[in-house]
């Protein structure tokens, strides 16, 4: 059996409190939201508010590969949930 997902309700507060000052870091959210929104599980979720917490800037360094997770954030679920926020777009198909 897969694991349980945030129903639609869940995913739109969750979207919600994703948003962000930095308008680079609500393009990437929201393509974020685009493609896995409908498949978050709920720890998915717990472990993004976490990423939440991070000021505008160091979300960027986070997103953009600046940096990497450090302290409390070095754990594989956040590099996992980083790897799916820093996803290429998909090659648009002239």
């Amino acid at each position: 059996m897969g694991e349980a997902v945030l129903d639609e309700h869940a995913v739109g507060k969750l979207r919600w409190r994703c948003r962000r000052g930095m308008l680079e870091n609500d393009l990437l959210l929201e393509r974020f939201f685009t493609r896995h929104g409908a498949a978050l599980t709920p720890r998915q979720g717990a472990v993004l508010e976490e990423v939440m917490q991070l000021s505008d800037n160091e979300l960027m360094d986070l997103l953009l590969r600046r940096r990497e997770p450090a302290g409390e954030l070095d754990r594989s679920e956040v590099r996992q949930l980083l790897a799916l926020l820093r996803a290429p777009a998909p090659a648009a198909n002239d």
